[in-house]
């Protein structure tokens, strides 16, 4: 018994065949049969539900990047229509200005949806050099994360139970839903696309963000262009 959870010690994923053959190489000369009973008697003949392991993740540090394109952050969200259906959205801002890129809605967005999205962004603004993210099974795919090493892009996953490392989109999620998401009722799609489109254009060219001195995103973000064009000058 010791033998067989010293061998499922080093691989939870190991069957009877591998770890019988491991107690092999380790000098034990008990007979297949007498393991198998054994291994039956602790029930690792039946299926096994092993909880999905992360690599180890580097915590990232949290600083506002001072240029455009440098750092984006996605995040999902989830609400549900008047007649109960589920919906999710996937948000994505630009860190240095706290933009919002896009909100997508619809019932599934899974990784092929994300790329898709990726790909509209780069046609309109280019892409980032990062993006802070958690971590979700769309953005742990292989597809998505193959996708983005094509595009030399560097994926900062928060660590597991730490949304707060992904804070600048937790706020903007945070104000998305409490103007938006807690304040209507949506009968379909296509109004909480609409809704969240007009909310969108206003978040970043008019409402006023605080951490922003209380200008909009595209005002500060003109503000911020307009002084290192006049730093470049006068370096110059």
């Amino acid at each position: 018994m010791e033998g067989l959870n010293q061998a499922l010690a080093k691989n939870g994923r190991w069957g009877f065949r591998l770890c019988f053959d491991w107690l092999r190489n380790q000098g034990h000369r008990w007979n297949h049969k007498r393991v198998w009973r054994v291994y039956c008697r602790l029930k690792l003949n039946r299926p096994r539900r092993m909880k999905r392991r992360l690599p180890p993740i580097v915590r990232h540090p949290l600083v506002a990047p001072t240029t455009r394109n440098d750092v984006w952050a996605l995040d999902y969200m989830q609400d549900t229509l008047d007649n109960g259906r589920l919906f999710r959205t996937l948000n994505v801002i630009d860190e240095s200005n706290r933009e919002g890129l896009t909100i997508e809605v619809d019932t599934s967005l899974p990784a092929a949806r994300v790329i898709r999205v990726m790909e509209q962004l780069r046609d309109l603004r280019g892409l980032p050099h990062a993006i802070r993210l958690d971590n979700g099974p769309e953005l742990r795919s292989q597809a998505f994360t193959e996708w983005c090493a094509a595009h030399q892009i560097e994926l900062r996953f928060i660590q597991p139970a730490s949304p707060a490392q992904n804070a600048f989109v937790e706020r903007f999620n945070r104000t998305y839903r409490h103007e938006i998401l807690d304040a209507y009722v949506f009968d379909n799609l296509e109004q909480v696309r609409l809704i969240s489109e007009g909310w969108l254009q206003l978040y970043n060219e008019e409402r006023p963000h605080r951490a922003l001195g209380r200008l909009p995103p595209v005002r500060f973000a003109e503000r911020q262009g307009k002084l290192e064009n006049s730093s470049y000058q006068m370096s110059t």
